[in-house]
């Protein structure tokens, strides 16, 4: 039989498998996906292949010693190896405990010049050769067929055969994909200039959106008379076509919104949120220190993908100061469980609830910049303060809506270490400020005048000031207060931060490298005394 990885090592995709596609989507006048039409050609090859087999074998009858045969006639013997002889003669059993039975003597096609062999034939006592073959049909025992069905071998190997699928439909110019379905070019209803207008107009009166593709055609009265299916194929294709408008749903939905009505945060990253990658060597990392930038999971940090089953429920994040600032959620590794990140388009719309209300606000999926815009207003609600934790889970009513949630209780005074910038250089004091939510103590930060904090990340920027000098800066303002002069890393973390976006590893290499700075364990830094 043939081997069962004969699917995932040997799949290819042909000219006519092609051809065979293409028909398929002719035919049906409908878009299909490529999972479809994947399905659909196993389904052909498993059947030609059985045709192939079929043919081959025409004639031949698999040998079972309970059946007649003849003369002349073609018999295979699974037992050796699928071998197929010719019978050449025939002739009455002789056995005591068999019964009356037959012998006939086979002339094997491989073995011109050897003997013939014989077998029993129309043997009246049970035998195994006899019950394996009345298991299962002639084509069952054909050499090469497969032993899996369709649903067993796209269980097995699907990903492999459908991105093979994929790829060769890309490569056909004739077929068009779409929010991953296909169709040929040649059968795509017409849109003209009038319809999208009117769809504009649609998405306009909604505010921008996001309305489904059905929506859409529904309210500017359809493309005539063809199937809804086709009807939306065309449709996506020519909105996606025109700059006008911007696809927004996740992975299984299709969602248009008017790009003009979108927030600037999605099309021009906010400055605080931007990180200009660094060079560092992770080697200089400390088990210690390694553990620590896992434990912050900083978005930019490119941490490994969590245990889908461990991340999947419910994620939680300590907000750091460009993302409380902005209004906005780091699309971390752990996050990306929980966010829709589909990789067709830049910008995915999803409705934020609020865990402690339950009022809903428009969030935005900001894929390659690795951020969820859309909190400003919560966290200005709740009065949320750097190094707030914060969880994420999908609503149990609707989980395509996410709930943005914190351990809230009764506003008590705590020390916060709030940004008092001065003479546009930065300096921190240590203030009492009611909080009302679970926080980080080591990420807390607090800051009055928002407008002085802003010029001094926007000063750091201008003066091109250093990675090592931003860090010596802030060291030294915040050792002033701290026990032994020393700072733990998550804090220094945090204050960076306010002045230049950074992930903790290029932070903690930068002190490696410098003399002006001294680990002294525990994840603590003080400034060098030499």
């Amino acid at each position: 039989m043939m081997p069962v990885y004969h699917w995932a090592q040997t799949f290819t995709v042909t000219e006519d498998d092609i051809e065979f596609l293409t028909g398929l989507l002719l035919d049906g006048e409908v878009p299909l996906r490529t999972d479809t039409l994947a399905r659909a050609l196993v389904e052909r090859k498993l059947a030609q292949e059985a045709a192939d087999l079929e043919a081959k074998f025409e004639g031949v009858r698999v040998y079972n010693p309970a059946d007649s045969y003849e003369v002349e006639q073609k018999v295979m013997f699974p037992a050796l190896n699928y071998a197929i002889g010719i019978v050449t003669s025939t002739r009455a059993g002789v056995g005591e405990n068999y019964g009356p039975f037959n012998v006939m003597a086979v002339q094997f096609e491989d073995g011109e010049g050897s003997a013939p062999r014989e077998f029993a034939f129309n043997l009246q006592t049970p035998h195994k050769l006899s019950t394996l073959a009345q298991n299962g049909d002639s084509a069952s025992h054909l050499p090469g067929r497969s032993t899996l069905s369709v649903d067993e071998i796209l269980a097995r190997f699907g990903d492999e055969i459908i991105a093979k699928v994929g790829t060769a439909l890309a490569n056909d110019d004739d077929l068009v994909p779409l929010t991953g379905t296909w169709f040929p070019r040649s059968l795509i209803l017409d849109v003209n200039i009038g319809h999208l207008n009117l769809a504009e107009a649609v998405l306009d009166i909604n505010e921008g959106g996001p309305l489904t593709t059905s929506e859409i055609l529904e309210q500017i009265g359809g493309l005539g008379n063809a199937p809804e299916a086709l009807q939306i194929f065309s449709m996506n294709y020519a909105l996606s076509k025109d700059n006008r408008f911007d696809e927004v749903g996740p992975l299984d939905r299709v969602l248009w919104y008017l790009r003009r009505l979108e927030p600037s945060e999605l099309t021009a990253t906010p400055p605080m949120l931007v990180y200009t990658p660094i060079e560092f060597d992770e080697s200089l990392l400390t088990p210690e220190m390694k553990a620590l930038v896992q434990e912050i999971d900083d978005e930019w940090s490119d941490l490994p993908d969590p245990d889908e089953e461990a991340s999947a429920q419910q994620v939680s994040i300590t907000l750091n100061y460009p993302h409380r600032r902005m209004g906005t959620l780091p699309l971390n590794a752990k996050m990306r469980h929980i966010f829709p990140t589909a990789r067709r388009t830049p910008r995915i719309y999803v409705s934020l609830v609020d865990g402690q209300d339950g009022e809903e606000y428009v969030g935005w999926v900001v894929r390659k910049e690795r951020f969820v815009f859309g909190l400003g207003a919560l966290y200005r609600k709740h009065k949320l303060p750097v190094g707030a934790r914060i969880s994420i889970r999908h609503s149990e009513e609707d989980p395509g809506k996410l709930v943005i949630d914190f351990n809230a209780y009764k506003p008590r005074t705590e020390w916060v270490r709030i940004i008092t910038p001065k003479d546009n250089q930065i300096a921190f004091e240590d203030q009492k400020r009611a909080i009302g939510a679970s926080f980080d103590e080591l990420m807390l930060l607090g800051a009055d005048d928002l407008g002085a904090v802003d010029a001094l990340f926007q000063s750091a920027q201008q003066s091109r000031r250093s990675l090592t000098s931003i860090v010596r800066t802030i060291l030294a303002e915040l050792s002033r207060t701290a026990p032994q002069n020393a700072v733990h890393g998550k804090t220094l973390y945090s204050a960076v931060n306010v002045m230049r976006r950074c992930p903790p590893g290029p932070i903690f290499v930068a002190m490696v490298n410098s003399p002006d700075f001294e680990y002294v364990g525990n994840n603590y830094w003080k400034l060098s005394a030499n």
